[in-house]
């Protein structure tokens, strides 16, 4: 075994964060259950494992961008033989947005097999991803951490400390929480405008030059005016985020009124089959409300 990074889950966020590390000069070997986007990554310098046996014997740091927990566990074999040696003498750095018990249990399994974890998820989407922009954030023993915000220097504008596990998780849902429902009140707005008549590219400048614009809102209000849903974070993404918000607000007892309404309309616009399109495709479940009402 030796000093490579392994790097599993090449999705619409994992593409580029491998890509972003690799073009950084990390020695990288990735692999995914798709199979896809090998040949960027080699390009970029990357090795590709044959399987996930080759690719744990190989790195002593393994990465982990997945979509769920059933991912994670099945990648790192939870709960069969090849946990342990998947595990002992490795640090498994957990970047996928779980729930944060799913977390401290995950890490307490990991430590109880002789490895080490680190919760590193991510605020951003494909477009910070891509230009190596994205907010880290760290949880973990403190040395592990520092090795962890060495390594995701390439994919990252800044990198915050979060304490034990599952603080870094916890603050990801508590950020998303924010940008779901800005996003959806954007969305709301530009529905609003329309339906009134608005110049849009006035209601634009309006927007763009006031103390509320943001990057993310300026580029999720271009995508509203020119109706262009390809994803950057898609629908499915932000309802399963929605969900891990409220069961974790649930659990302490905390009301989250505007989430709610949130998870609704995306819940609406999944049903339609928008799942894979962007979270702006969610007027598209205003629109039928308004239809409803018209």
């Amino acid at each position: 075994m030796n000093a490579r990074i392994g790097f599993v889950g090449l999705g619409v966020m994992g593409t580029p964060m491998a890509m972003n590390l690799a073009r950084g000069g990390v020695p990288l070997t990735v692999w995914t259950r798709s199979g896809t986007h090998y040949d960027t990554l080699r390009a970029a310098g990357a090795q590709v494992a044959n399987d996930l046996d080759e690719l744990f014997a190989d790195c002593e740091t393994v990465v982990l961008m997945l979509a769920n927990d059933s991912a994670i566990d099945e990648v790192i074999g939870r709960g069969t033989a090849a946990f342990g040696r998947r595990a002992r003498g490795r640090l498994i750095v957990n970047m996928s947005t779980t729930s944060p018990e799913y977390s401290r249990a995950l890490s307490d399994d990991i430590v109880a097999q002789g490895g080490q974890y680190v919760e590193a998820p991510v605020s951003g989407s494909r477009k910070p991803a891509e230009a190596g922009q994205l907010v880290v954030m760290l949880a973990g023993p403190p040395e592990h951490v520092e090795r962890v915000r060495a390594l995701v220097q390439p994919m990252c504008r800044e990198s915050i400390e979060c304490g034990d596990v599952p603080g870094a998780l916890t603050m990801k849902l508590a950020v998303n929480l924010f940008l779901i429902t800005m996003v959806t009140g954007l969305t709301e707005a530009t529905h609003f405008a329309r339906r009134h008549g608005l110049a849009l590219a006035q209601f634009q400048r309006a927007l763009n030059a006031g103390p509320m614009a943001s990057d993310v809102s300026r580029v999720k209000l271009d995508k509203l005016l020119t109706t262009d849903f390809s994803v950057q974070a898609a629908i499915t993404d932000v309802l399963k985020n929605s969900r891990l918000i409220a069961e974790s607000a649930r659990r302490i007892g905390t009301a989250t009124p505007i989430l709610d309404a949130c998870l609704d309309l995306y819940k609406e616009t999944e049903a339609i089959g928008s799942g894979k399109l962007d979270m702006v495709a969610v007027i598209q479940a205003m629109e039928r409300r308004t239809a409803c009402v018209s």
